[in-house]
């Protein structure tokens, strides 16, 4: 017959069923220490884990004297909320908000958080205040609410005013003279009648060319009358509509103005189109959309959610001269099969040469290219059998040449130059083993010019290194990676703009003494980064830029040389002067 339970009295109770936290960490450790039960009895008996129990027994055995000290308690009133209180009721049955009651109480002398105040109304009971119109808001100072832009509004009447952009109007007379309204016009971009297709592309390109990192950053300038006249508006376009405009673009739109753009480029002399360097660029997305692939990215040396961008650089200008970033992964090794459609569909011919990194095609696209009598150059990925082979050959394999490039600190490379046969490629291929370079590995360079000396090869592949400068500039200064978005057809807009861009600073540059390679951040420092005093007259605008050490250089370019129609501005010519 089993024994019944033991009722415990209450003096015995106390001892053996703790009930503070202190009195429960005494018995149990006394129990382990004194009596000896072990650990996980005692765990078990006052409600600890095994794990828990071993931590206290650490904790005791570190701070004996002070471990049962009694802890002070903090205050049970609060001052400061309790002096204003009242005063806080009182003004919210007044019907004023929480930041209303904050800065009621700062002018009194009494501050006090928002975070106390809200604590002090759900005390009381009150709950949030449904939201308010302004007329029924308190009179406080509120931001100056600035112009909504419409071209129907935009003036023309006789005023002064100072910009902080007037080197933006040095570009006006390069976008006459490519017929920009026309270029839209090709591209048949989207407008309204409060802001049409121009005046839309004008105020995102300003944007571009005056290194503004995003489109939320415009509200800065909302005020700046320099900007709303070189788009032709009455006030500059907000946040909302210049982030929202791309939704409405199409890449076909894009592929339009591309090709137009490409006319203006080769009317400028700024396209030869005898070389190309081809490159990737991915443009990080920081976002949870799950329908965003995966993609390589060098500054981080991982992969993450990016959208991947293909670029094409004229090798002897280094203008950007195509782009294309609504590709998907499946798409990646044929970009450059459409960048040579898009060459032939422009100007009726293929690209001579195209000069690319080792990832960016496969090897049965490189046969297509060697079909297509198109001169290609890459690199060779080195897997380790690669490596070995090139680890086998005798000394007496490599030769010595020399490279024809002063600059140059490695100019004496050995190279292994032979012809041999790829899996997926259709005849021989030129491969250049090259060492003492400057690189740790050899490199290993694949082309179908069987004819070129290896010296002439390797410095041409060198000059492939225009395109990161260039990349490195776009998202420097055109800040090309700012814009992070999902969707693709915003981010080839985008890119569409910084291709613009590039184009109307090498323009610009070509025409500096001494400016022709010179970077867009350097040229916009020292020509375009300055205020300018406007004055709309009767028979013209005039641009008064203030005296600085490089003006003599513009001067002698021809800037301000005649003045300037503007179609935007209903045929207002411009005047450009200097101090």
């Amino acid at each position: 017959m089993e024994s019944s339970p033991v009722k415990l009295t209450g003096d015995a109770k106390f001892f053996l069923e703790p009930t503070s936290a202190a009195h429960r960490q005494y018995e149990a450790l006394r129990a382990f220490f004194v009596d000896g039960s072990p650990s996980h009895d005692v765990a078990h008996r006052f409600g600890y884990t095994p794990g828990s129990f071993r931590v206290l027994c650490h904790h005791f055995r570190r701070l004996k004297p002070d471990f049962f000290r009694d802890l002070k308690t903090g205050p049970r009133t609060q001052p400061k909320k309790s002096a204003v209180r009242q005063l806080v009721l009182s003004m919210r049955k007044q019907n004023l908000s929480v930041y209303d009651i904050q800065r009621a109480l700062k002018d009194s002398g009494s501050p006090l958080s928002a975070t106390a105040i809200w604590e002090i109304l759900h005390e009381e009971g009150f709950s949030r205040l449904p939201r308010r119109q302004d007329d029924e808001r308190p009179g406080v100072l509120r931001p100056t609410i600035a112009q909504v832009a419409d071209c129907r509004e935009f003036s023309l009447a006789p005023r002064r005013f100072q910009t902080q952009f007037g080197g933006l109007f040095l570009f006006l007379p390069w976008l006459v003279a490519c017929d920009f309204p026309a270029l839209v016009r090709k591209a048949r971009y989207p407008g309204s009648k409060m802001i049409p297709a121009t005046q839309a592309l004008l105020s995102l390109l300003a944007l571009k060319l005056s290194s503004t990192e995003r489109k939320s950053h415009v509200m800065d300038l909302v005020f700046d009358d320099g900007i709303a006249l070189f788009a032709g508006l009455n006030a500059v376009p907000k946040t909302t509509y210049l982030a929202t405009y791309s939704d409405s673009i199409s890449p076909k739109m894009n592929e339009r103005f591309r090709m137009a753009w490409m006319d203006v480029l080769r009317q400028q002399k700024l396209v030869r189109g005898e070389s190309f360097n081809l490159d990737f660029h991915t443009i990080p997305y920081f976002g949870e959309d799950e329908f965003v692939e995966r993609h390589y990215l060098s500054k981080r040396s991982r992969s993450q959610k990016s959208i991947l961008v293909f670029l094409a650089q004229d090798a002897d200008s280094q203008v950007i001269c195509y782009s294309r970033a609504d590709l998907l992964r499946r798409d990646q090794a044929d970009a450059v099969l459409g960048f040579v459609e898009f060459w032939k569909k422009s100007y009726g011919k293929l690209p001579p040469e195209l000069v690319f990194d080792s990832r960016l095609t496969t090897y049965s696209n490189l046969n297509r290219l060697n079909q297509m009598g198109i001169t290609f150059m890459t690199l060779r990925r080195r897997s380790p059998s690669l490596i070995r082979e090139m680890a086998n050959f005798p000394r007496s394999a490599w030769r010595e040449i020399h490279l024809d490039v002063p600059h140059r600190i490695y100019q004496n490379p050995k190279i292994i130059d032979r012809r041999i046969q790829l899996h997926g490629y259709d005849g021989p291929i030129r491969q250049i083993f090259i060492t003492e370079l400057g690189h740790e590995q050899p490199t290993v360079l694949i082309t179908n010019d069987l004819r070129s000396s290896p010296a002439k090869r390797i410095t041409r592949y060198a000059q492939r290194m225009l395109i990161e400068n260039g990349l490195a500039e776009s998202v420097d200064f055109f800040h090309l990676d700012a814009l992070s978005s999902a969707v693709r057809m915003k981010i080839d807009f985008d890119v569409t703009l910084t291709e613009t861009a590039t184009g109307l600073y090498r323009m610009l540059a070509r025409r500096l003494d001494g400016y022709g390679k010179a970077k867009a951040r350097q040229i916009f420092r020292h020509f375009l980064n300055t205020p300018a005093q406007v004055a709309i007259q009767s028979d013209g605008v005039e641009v008064l830029l203030p005296k600085r050490a490089h003006n003599p250089l513009l001067i002698a370019a021809g800037c301000g040389e005649k003045e300037t129609p503007i179609p935007w501005w209903n045929g207002l010519p411009l005047a450009l002067r200097f101090r």
